[in-house]
């Protein structure tokens, strides 16, 4: 994931998450490959990136460049839905808010889709400059609405990204096309529970894995292995 950061006292650059789940893997295991999830931060990228975290004292910068396309995309508008969403938004900016942070249907969320304000990304307004930054991937992974779930073995311990809710085959496609093109079922177990146990064949034998269908929603800090044939 790329985030913007905007008045923080951040370097540019790829940092490593420093998550426990996947520290508690590795201890587990120790894999003979390690391949945690790793941020790049960009400074003032606000157009080519997945997220923004700006200083408070920026919001502005930001905020104005939304106003001006709201505005002059609002002249234009002849839809009243759309006309009625724009009016939502530019109230909000004008109240140094970011888009994202406005409510909105399906329907709104397709037609701000379209349009594309660069605050409708998730966005995390900041008072401390000085921030760490495994709390701002902390308050960016909460405001995008994203989850970590996890492979883990002796060959290799992996940390990968999703929305949450992502089903079981939307997780078999990130892990590998073929997964998700030849899935079956696929073999879950959570983190307390993979950790109380030898390995994932001990969990289970204990009765800690569940098998489930590709429609199931995953659930966060949960190991997967997929069942699949191609």
């Amino acid at each position: 994931m790329k985030i913007s950061i905007s008045g923080l006292e951040l370097e540019e650059g790829k940092v490593k998450y420093d998550d426990d789940v996947f520290a508690g893997l590795v201890e587990k295991f120790q894999p003979s490959k390690q391949s945690p999830y790793y941020f790049e931060l960009m400074h003032d990228d606000f157009q080519d990136t997945d997220a923004i975290a700006i200083a408070r004292d920026k919001i502005l910068d930001l905020l104005i460049l939304d106003i001006e396309k709201l505005e002059n995309r609002l002249s234009r508008a002849d839809n009243p839905d759309e006309s009625a969403l724009l009016q939502k938004c530019l109230k909000l900016l004008e109240s140094e808010k970011p888009v994202c942070d406005l409510p909105i249907s399906e329907t709104e969320r397709s037609i701000l889709t379209t349009l594309n304000p660069l605050s409708f990304k998730p966005t995390v307004v900041l008072d401390s400059l000085s921030v760490h930054i495994n709390e701002l991937c902390n308050q960016v992974l909460e405001k995008s609405g994203m989850m970590f779930f996890y492979t883990a073995g002796k060959k290799e311990v992996r940390a990968w990204l999703v929305k949450k809710g992502s089903d079981a085959i939307t997780c078999a496609a990130r892990i590998h096309s073929d997964l998700a093109r030849g899935f079956i079922k696929a073999e879950l177990v959570s983190f307390d529970d993979l950790m109380k146990s030898h390995s994932f064949q001990d969990a289970h034998s204990k009765g800690l894995t569940k098998l489930v269908d590709k429609d199931f929603p995953v659930p966060e800090k949960t190991i997967l292995e997929i069942r699949f044939n191609v």
